[in-house]
């Protein structure tokens, strides 16, 4: 029989209850996948989507997302206990039993691929699986406590978000344009990433990760940002290229890609850790205003590719 910790209490409104499981799941973070979702839905589409099918998609989405995390929130228990940064997180605060976790990471897994399944079709609901799969058996048990390259490799977990939507919405067929979405979050994650990689040092050896500034150094692991960053700024700009957005976004893309840029470099140049940290704030926000400024340019001046 599993014993309750001392600090666990089942004395707890329903309000406070959904406020812990919905923390499980990471909110922010999932908000910011399911936004990279929502250009993919419309890129190429000759007519405007039905907002139920819309809804659903995204619903589904969410809760691959949130699968994830409670998957990684479980098996991550005793190493997040050992961050600062984590160690108010519910499960390791006891706030909550690891079995109900498992359990919720579960429904959310079952629920996702049924309304995925159902909506979208079957390629949307296996991608969604495949994804929870990867993250969690792939990055969170293998990867992440074994390489440097651990969130490199595990960052295509963070962009299937446009792939399940464009094959929910073109009957299992994914467009060039979903293609390009999934590069651009695939290449901006290591540079966001590794931004609190090196805040957080400390804790992520504390927690046994082998995080690419503890085994190549801060430096080293700027200029691998910095890489990155330059790989992505042209490849934000293919969807103009290739006719699927406009100048709106054409001059968006640009803007914020060298703002990006200048807040990497500077970080190289400064060397502290918490221009580092700067780093990755400026690209959540980066990422955000990017896929805003492409559902403005697609709001307003719709370039439809076949």
């Amino acid at each position: 029989m599993t014993s309750v910790p001392e600090s666990y209490s089942t004395d707890r409104s329903l309000s406070e209850s959904l406020r812990l499981f919905v923390g499980i799941t990471r909110p922010r973070v999932m908000a910011l996948v399911v936004f990279t979702g929502l250009p993919a839905i419309l890129l190429g589409q000759a007519a405007s989507p039905s907002l139920g099918k819309v809804f659903w998609v995204l619903t589904g989405t969410a809760f691959a997302g949130g699968a994830s995390s409670a998957f990684n929130a479980w098996w991550e228990r005793d190493a997040d206990a050992r961050m600062a940064r984590t160690r108010h997180r519910p499960l390791p605060a006891a706030s909550v039993l690891p079995g109900a976790v498992l359990a919720y990471g579960l429904l959310l897994t079952v629920l996702s691929t049924a309304i995925l399944a159902g909506v979208g079709g079957t390629v949307a609901a296996a991608i969604s699986l495949a994804t929870i799969g990867f993250y969690v058996g792939v990055y969170t048990i293998w990867l992440k406590p074994r390489t440097p390259q651990n969130i490199v490799i595990g960052g295509a977990a963070g962009g299937t978000a446009p792939l399940i939507a464009s094959a929910a919405m073109n009957d299992g067929a994914i467009s060039l344009g979903a293609w390009i979405l999934f590069a651009i979050v695939f290449l901006w994650t290591p540079p966001h990433f590794w931004g609190i990689a090196i805040f957080r040092k400390r804790e992520y050896e504390a927690a046994g990760f082998p995080m690419m500034p503890s085994v190549v150094g801060d430096r080293g692991t700027r200029w691998r940002s910095l890489w990155y960053t330059v790989a992505l700024l042209p490849v934000t700009l293919a969807p103009v290229w290739l006719g699927y957005l406009g100048w709106i976004y054409g001059v968006a893309a640009v803007l914020l890609g060298g703002w990006f840029l200048f807040a990497v470099v500077r970080a190289l140049r400064v060397a502290s850790p918490r221009q580092d940290y700067a780093v990755f704030k400026t690209s959540v926000a980066y990422l955000s205003f990017l896929i805003l400024a492409m559902l403005i340019d697609l709001a307003l001046v719709r370039a439809p590719v076949a």
